[in-house]
């Protein structure tokens, strides 16, 4: 059997920045041990499998551990290579996920992603969350899966070198840090080891608690964001309602062939 994979830079508007994902379109679901397989193989932070159906399209997320319930840079991925590469006509894809029903929409260059927003409901700053990331923030929420803390300064998250064994242990899928930004709204890292990822380059859906968060405490629906990691992400967004808009774009980097 040989399947077509595209790999694509999200969040990105150039080759080696944003965050890599492998695109694999089926016409079918293979069984979950072979995605999985596949997903551990590309070692990339997610593989995305689709296949289409009647209205749209039904859509999978998988690290190189397991299968996950959200994943943005890789739904931002998929609808790339739908428009640029499988010669989608319409202007709005969607998506039948863990997640419910996602969309993503053309607007200019931009990809918009719109997906739940996340519950964000502040909690006790966790036992061993300062030891494990080496500083002490000012406040945790919680937000979905994830543990999101919050810092005073941009350079906090920039130097943060954390202990990848000890966030690990903690019980949550990632774990997101973030502060008021110099050139953006605000910054953000993202740190998940307990699903196989040490840490995520650029990460759409830790922003569907980054946006309302930031949305209530600056006071504004329409923000900029950037993701402080090594490769680096813009990502724009929008508060609407109980909705999230994530805006991007994202580059090609290399289209092949699996036999499996």
């Amino acid at each position: 059997m040989e399947l077509s994979i595209f790999q694509v830079d999200a969040f990105a508007g150039t080759l080696f920045r944003g965050n890599p994902a492998a695109v694999i379109p089926l016409t079918e679901w293979l069984p979950d041990n072979l995605l999985q397989n596949i997903a551990m193989e590309n070692n990339l932070s997610e593989t995305a499998f689709f296949v289409p159906e009647e209205e749209g399209f039904h859509l999978r997320w998988f690290t190189p551990k397991t299968e996950v319930n959200l994943c943005g840079h890789a739904t931002l991925a998929t609808a790339h290579v739908l428009f640029n590469h499988l010669g989608f006509q319409g202007g709005e894809l969607q998506f039948q996920s863990r997640s419910g029903l996602l969309t993503v929409s053309r607007e200019s260059h931009l990809l918009f992603l719109d997906f739940p927003a996340a519950c964000v409901e502040p909690v006790e700053i966790p036992e061993g969350v300062a030891r494990a990331l080496g500083q002490k923030p000012l406040g945790c929420w919680r937000g979905g899966e994830d543990l999101m803390v919050v810092f005073e300064e941009e350079k906090e998250i920039q130097k943060m070198a954390p202990d990848f064994a000890r966030l690990g242990k903690l019980p949550y899928r990632g774990i997101i840090v973030t502060a008021p930004g110099v050139e953006a709204d605000f910054v953000s890292r993202f740190f998940a080891p307990a699903v196989g990822v040490a840490e995520d380059p650029v990460t759409g859906s830790a922003h569907t608690a980054l946006i309302p968060y930031w949305a209530r405490r600056l006071g504004k629906e329409a923000l900029v964001a950037r993701q402080v990691s090594q490769r680096g992400g813009s990502l724009f967004c929008r508060l609407a309602g109980d909705r999230v808009q994530i805006g991007g774009t994202a580059v090609t980097y290399s289209i092949g062939t699996l036999f499996i």
